[in-house]
């Protein structure tokens, strides 16, 4: 299916849409923080209003009041309950012999807000001069309906100015982005779509005014210099393709006969690598596999056995007082132990795909795919007594008079082993509990002694 081309944006385009996001999201901020400051202005305007009704009734509502005159008073409270900022009007009449009496005036629709002002005035009649009494309390609560109708009418206002004072922006860059920029980069797109080999040396000029020294000067200046580097690059090129067609004939020659010298010399490279490999991996005193080697391989059997579900058994081997070995009989005679044992070990487990390693100094590790415990116990075994027949004298052993070993057995369990190192641990800490009773034994993870 082919793919449908894109469509061209202009430069401007771009800009233009930038400016208009721009402005938009400048708009809702500033609409916000105008919006957020009318409401405070609202409010405090409403309590100003409040205020101003309290202390125009406040006398005259005292003094029906004290003249227990209720039409007056009723008249009054509907008087300032009709004032267009006032939801509700609650006087309380206050008397030490009686229980409180309260009068109530509640607008049509109105709501308890907590957005709208209240206002708590205690209501004191003078009876004469220095003397006030207090006859009882006026609240009046503010009518948040109001609020919300001078606050729609302000934002409306608001946005009107925003979005235009966003539209007229966007349209003076519109048009300076357009005269001063996109004309000039539409000839220049047009100058460089018309170049070839042939006219590189056509140079760039723009219908502009030549005093003019900013950006696109640099830009026509710019062009003219790749024009005539790119010319001059291309002639050397040619003269140089040509000097190339006459060596061409000797270089060919010559590059057979230093290819068929290099092939010797990797062939020899190849030799000596292979042979230099064989050394990396090896142990250079027992002639088994190394820790390398062992690290390698057991990773490669450690995932083919999770692959495949075959079992993996992992045995630790450890020569017995191997320091007090070296220490009575000299290290000249600890090589030869070391070797010896290496032999034993090696022709002991000789079975296709095992792997007999030293990965230590006297510790050893054989590992034994497509085996399980019982099989790996039997051969722990066949090994314990390989080494024993030796007949090494150590007379400085714990565990016999002849060199022995202790060997550490795991078996692979994928539920509860997920990496090689939780299996090595395990046949570690196997190979600890048969020094540990007595040396010279095999013990297998989670068994005792075999």
């Amino acid at each position: 299916m082919a793919l449908k081309a894109a469509k061209p944006t202009t430069l401007g385009g771009r800009i233009v849409w930038a400016t208009l996001m721009f402005c938009l999201l400048f708009t809702l901020v500033v609409v916000a923080v105008r919006t957020w400051s009318a409401w405070q202005s609202n409010v405090a305007r409403m309590s100003g209003e409040i205020a101003l009704i309290a202390q125009v009734y406040q006398q005259t509502v005292s003094k029906s009041i004290w003249e227990m005159d209720r039409d007056t008073l009723q008249t009054h409270i509907n008087s300032m309950a009709n004032a267009a900022s006032v939801g509700q009007v609650v006087v309380t009449l206050q008397s030490a012999n009686h229980t409180p009496e309260v009068f109530r005036r509640v607008r049509d629709g109105w709501k308890p807000s907590t957005q709208a002002p209240t206002l708590d005035r205690t209501l004191d009649y003078e009876l004469f001069a220095g003397n006030h009494e207090t006859v009882g309390h006026l609240v009046l609560y503010g009518d948040e309906r109001v609020l919300w109708i001078r606050l729609r009418g302000e934002v409306a206002e608001i946005v009107a100015t925003q979005i235009a004072q966003s539209l007229l922006l966007a349209s003076l860059i519109m048009l300076l982005l357009n005269r001063l920029v996109t004309v000039h980069v539409r000839r220049i797109a047009q100058h460089l779509g018309q170049l070839t080999p042939a006219n590189l040396r056509q140079r760039l000029a723009l219908d502009r005014a030549p005093t003019r020294q900013d950006e696109l000067t640099q830009l026509v200046d710019g062009v003219n210099h790749l024009q005539t580097t790119l010319s001059d690059y291309l002639e050397k090129q040619q003269r140089d393709e040509a000097e190339l067609l006459i060596h061409r004939d000797n270089l060919t020659a010559l590059v057979r006969e230093r290819t068929a010298a290099l092939e010797s010399a990797n062939s020899q490279l190849e030799d000596t690598n292979t042979r230099l490999d064989g050394l990396a991996r090896t142990d250079p005193l027992t002639g088994l596999a190394n820790r390398r080697q062992f690290d390698e391989m057991k990773q490669i059997e450690f995932r083919r056995a999770l692959r495949t579900g075959h079992p993996l058994t992992l045995l630790v081997c450890d020569i017995d007082c191997f320091k007090r070995y070296n220490d009575t009989y000299g290290h000249a005679s600890g090589d030869q132990c070391l070797r010896a044992v290496a032999a034993a070990l090696g022709a002991g487990s000789a079975r296709a795909g095992d792997l007999v390693a030293r990965i230590g100094g006297e510790e050893f590790a054989v590992l034994l795919p497509a085996t399980d415990a019982t099989q790996g116990t039997l051969l722990a075994n066949q090994l314990l007594r390989a080494v024993a027949d030796l007949g090494i004298a150590h007379s400085n052993s714990d565990a016999a008079s002849v060199v022995t070993i202790s060997v550490g057995l795991a078996q692979l369990d994928p539920k509860q082993v997920d990496q090689f190192e939780t299996l090595f641990d395990q046949a570690d800490k196997a190979l600890y509990q048969a020094k540990s009773a007595g040396r010279n034994r095999v013990v297998a993870h989670g068994q005792g002694p075999a």
